[in-house]
């Protein structure tokens, strides 16, 4: 898994983690304490081999999470927009997470293509979410990426 994928899955975790807690701050979890208890599992030279992509997952994950939680007002209002007859509420916690980081990358990272953005949010959402996920993110998603082009097409 390249440092991005894992950046990404770093990233989907904290939100999840920041969802079901509700009161976790975002140092507590950008120290992803959970991928200590991964490492544990795995022996020592897979540790020393992975050092250097881990810490650019790290650093890649702790910049969507960082903007995530910083831009969450306005990602749910976007997300909530694009959900037909459906409350944010009700949105799967997992998918939620990778709604949010992905509506983030569609936003703020205009570097990374919105197909790329949407093909990893349904890869992930395969991976992560229930037999129905993908579908789900990818309508959602190509929604707001269609809107977005729509409202930059139409600015002077």
């Amino acid at each position: 898994m390249g440092p991005r994928r894992k950046g990404r899955v770093l990233a989907i975790q904290a939100l999840y983690a920041y969802e079901i807690k509700g009161s976790a701050s975002l140092e507590e979890l950008v120290q992803f304490p959970w991928e200590e208890e991964e490492e544990e599992r795995e022996g020592d030279a897979e540790i020393a081999q992975k050092g250097e992509s881990d810490a650019l997952a790290r650093q890649f994950a702790t910049l969507l999470l960082t903007g995530t939680i910083q831009n969450l007002p306005q990602i749910d209002r976007l997300i909530q927009e694009h959900l037909e007859n459906w409350e944010l509420k009700r949105v799967a916690k997992v998918d939620l997470s990778i709604l949010r980081m992905s509506v983030y990358c569609l936003l703020y990272q205009k570097d990374i293509p919105a197909t790329v953005v949407i093909d990893e949010a349904v890869d992930l959402s395969k991976e992560f979410g229930t037999e129905d996920s993908y579908r789900f993110v990818n309508g959602v998603l190509d929604g707001i990426r269609k809107s977005l082009e729509t409202k930059e097409l139409s600015s002077p």
